[in-house]
C-alpha cells in the first residue's frame, strides 16, 4: 500500500489505507493504525472499515470484520445496517434477522433501510412468518410506504409461496421503480409464471439489462426458445448473462448445433464466455459426437485460465464420454478435488455406455463408500452398466435397493433400464410383468424395448402385444411398423409383413431415411441416408470410407 502524505490526520491516513486495501494483511494493518489513532469507535470510519472486510473476496475477511462489530460496545443503526447487509451477502439471511432481532434488543433506533434488509433475510429464509412481523412493524413504524421496504416486501411474499399477494403489493405501490419492476418480474420467473413475467416485461416503462436478461432466462428454461431468441435479438445491449442464457437454452433442448452456431456469433460481438458458457457449450458438443470441437472448448478453457469447479470439470468428462474418448474423461475425473453426486454418476454411465460395466460398478461402490448419496441419474447409469454387462441378478438388486435402501422412486427411465435388461437376457415374460405392474403408465420407450427383445428372442406372441401398444401410442411412428414387420419377416410370416405394409400405405406412414453427422474442420455436418446434395458431400463419404 501507498504510505500516506506527511501532515494528514489520523482520520485521513486512516480513510487512505481503506481506499488501498485489497487483502487481509492490508485490512489488518489498517486497523493496527485506527486502533494506534484511537479511532475505532470513530462511527464513519468503523463503517468504512467494516465495509471493506465484508466486501473482500478472502474467506477470513466476513468473520474478522464481524468479530469487530460484535465487540463493538455501541454500535448504532448504521454500523447494524452495514453487518446485516453483509450477512445477506454472504448467503446468511438467518443471521441477518438474528441480528436485526438484536438491534431491538437493545433499543437501537431501526430505520427504513435496516426493515428493509431485515424483510429480505425473512425472504432468503422462506419465513413467511417472520416476513408478516416484519410487515406489521415496518407499518407500525411509517415505512410502509418506502419503495425499498415494499420492494422487499413483494421479494418476501413472493418467496414464501404468496406470489398473488406479492402482486397486489406490487400494485398498490404509489410509485414503482425499475428495482420494483425487476424484483417482480424475476419473482415471477422463478416460480414459473412465464405468462405473466412476460406480460409484465412488455407492460414495463423502462427496461435495463437486468428486464432483458431476466425475460431471456424465464423463456430458455420454460423450453419457449424461439420466445427467448425473439427477446434477446430485440435487447440493445447484450452481456455474458444474455448470451450464457440463450447457448443454455439450446444445450437443455439438444439443440446443440444452434447452441454452437450462437456461440460463434458472441466471440464475433466480442463478449467473453464464463464459466456457465463454457459448460453448456462442452454439453452441446457432447451431444453432437463432436469431439473436435469438445477439445477446442477445453483448450479455450485453459488457454483463458478459467478456474475449474465441479460443474465445469462435469461437464467435460461427461463430453469426453459422449465423444468416444472414455480415457480423457477419466484423466479429468481423477484429477478433480471435489466430486459431487453430477460428476459420479456421469463418469459411471460414461463408463457403462462404453462397455467397461464393472469399472462402472466399482465407482458406484467407491462413491458410496466415500458417503455420496446416490440420485435417480446415477441408478440410470448404474442400470445401464448392468444391462451392457448382462448381469440380471445384480440390476435387479440395484432397482430393488433405490426404493427400499436410498429412498428413490423409480422413474419410467428406470423402469426402461430394468425392462431392456429383462427382455435381452431373454426373460421376456418377466419383462411384461414389469410394465404392467408399473405404478405409472409405461410409454412408448419400455413398449419398443420389449419389441426389440421379442425380435431377438423370436417371440411373435409377445411382439404383437407390444406392437398394437405402440400403434395406439405412437400410430404415426413409422419405427414401430418397421420393427415388428422385422418381427414377422423373421418368421417367415410373409401375409403378416404385407399386412403391415399395406397398413403403413393407407395411413400415409412412409419409411424415413436415416440420418447422421460428420465433424470436418471443426464444423459439423448433418447428411440423410443416401443424399448427395451437399457440396462436400463426396469429400466427406470418401473421408469415412478411408
Amino acid at each position: 500500500m501507498r504510505i500516506p502524505r506527511v501532515g494528514s490526520s489520523p482520520e485521513q491516513e486512516a480513510m487512505l489505507l481503506l481506499h488501498q486495501c485489497n487483502t487481509l494483511d492490508h485490512l489488518r494493518q489498517a486497523h493496527a493504525l485506527i486502533l494506534k489513532s484511537s479511532l475505532h469507535r470513530h462511527p464513519f470510519l468503523l463503517a468504512k472499515f467494516l465495509r471493506r472486510c465484508f466486501s473482500l473476496p478472502s474467506p477470513e475477511a466476513l468473520p474478522y470484520g464481524l468479530s469487530l462489530f460484535h465487540h463493538h460496545p455501541n454500535p448504532d443503526g448504521f454500523l447494524c445496517n452495514t453487518a446485516i447487509a453483509a450477512h445477506l451477502r454472504a448467503g446468511r439471511p438467518a443471521e441477518s434477522l438474528r441480528l436485526f432481532r438484536h438491534m431491538q434488543r437493545l433499543a437501537i433506533t431501526v430505520d427504513s433501510f435496516g426493515v428493509s434488509l431485515a424483510v429480505q433475510g425473512g425472504a432468503g429464509c422462506r419465513d413467511a412468518r417472520a416476513g408478516c412481523v416484519l410487515h406489521g412493524q415496518a407499518a407500525k413504524r411509517g415505512f410502509s410506504a418506502d419503495v425499498f421496504v415494499q420492494t422487499a416486501l413483494v421479494e418476501m411474499y413472493a418467496k414464501t409461496g404468496g406470489i398473488s399477494m406479492a402482486r397486489q403489493l406490487f400494485d398498490e405501490m404509489p410509485r414503482r421503480d425499475l428495482v420494483a419492476h425487476n424484483v417482480m418480474l424475476g419473482e415471477y420467473v422463478s416460480c414459473g409464471e412465464i405468462a405473466a413475467a412476460r406480460k409484465l416485461f412488455e407492460e414495463m416503462p423502462s427496461r435495463d439489462l437486468v428486464s432483458w436478461n431476466t425475460m431471456i432466462h424465464g423463456l430458455a428454461v420454460s423450453g419457449d426458445l424461439a420466445g427467448a431468441r425473439e427477446i434477446f435479438e430485440r435487447s440493445r445491449e447484450r452481456d455474458v448473462i444474455s448470451w450464457s442464457s440463450m447457448i443454455s437454452g439450446y444445450a437443455r433442448r439438444r439443440l446443440p448445433g444452434e447452441a454452437l452456431e450462437l456461440f460463434r456469433e458472441m466471440q464475433v460481438a466480442g463478449v467473453s464466455p464464463d464459466k456457465v458458457t463454457m459448460a453448456s457449450l462442452l454439453s452441446a458438443a457432447g451431444d453432437l459426437g463432436a469431439l473436435a470441437t469438445g477439445r477446442m472448448i477445453h483448450d479455450y478453457v485453459n488457454k483463458n485460465r478459467m478456474e475449474m469447479d465441479v460443474k465445469l470439470d462435469t461437464s467435460l468428462l461427461d463430453m469426453y464420454a459422449k465423444c468416444g474418448d472414455i480415457e480423457s474423461s477419466l484423466v479429468v475425473f481423477e484429477r478433480m478435488n471435489e466430486r459431487d453426486v453430477f460428476a459420479w454418476s456421469a463418469m459411471i454411465a460414461g463408463l457403462a455406455n462404453h462397455g467397461r460395466a464393472e469399472y462402472a460398478l466399482e465407482l458406484f461402490s467407491e462413491m458410496l463408500s466415500q458417503g455420496v448419496e446416490p440420485n435417480g441419474s446415477t441408478f440410470v447409469g448404474v442400470l445401464s452398466a448392468c444391462n451392457h454387462a448382462g448381469l440380471v441378478s445384480r440390476g435387479r438388486a440395484y432397482f430393488n435397493s433405490m426404493a427400499g435402501v436410498h429412498g428413490i422412486a423409480p422413474t419410467i427411465e428406470h423402469y426402461g433400464c430394468l425392462v431392456d435388461l429383462l427382455g435381452r437376457a431373454g426373460h421376456l415374460h418377466e419383462a411384461r410383468e414389469v410394465i404392467m405392474a408399473m405404478p405409472v403408465e409405461p410409454d412408448a420407450v419400455l413398449w419398443r424395448a420389449l419389441l426389440g427383445a421379442c425380435r431377438v428372442h423370436k417371440n411373435l406372441e409377445l411382439a404383437r402385444e407390444a406392437a398394437i401398444e405402440l400403434v395406439k401410442m405412437e400410430p404415426w411412428v413409422e419405427g414401430h411398423y418397421v420393427l415388428f414387420s422385422n418381427v414377422l419377416a423373421q418368421a417367415s410370416r410373409w401375409d403378416g409383413v404385407a399386412g403391415v405394409r399395406r397398413t403403413m400405405k393407407e395411413s400415409g406412414i412412409k419409411k424415413v431415411p436415416g440420418s447422421s453427422s460428420v465433424e470436418v474442420d471443426g464444423v459439423v455436418y448433418a447428411f440423410i441416408a443416401g443424399d448427395r446434395s451437399h457440396p462436400g458431400a463426396r469429400r466427406y463419404t470418401q473421408c469415412s470410407m478411408r
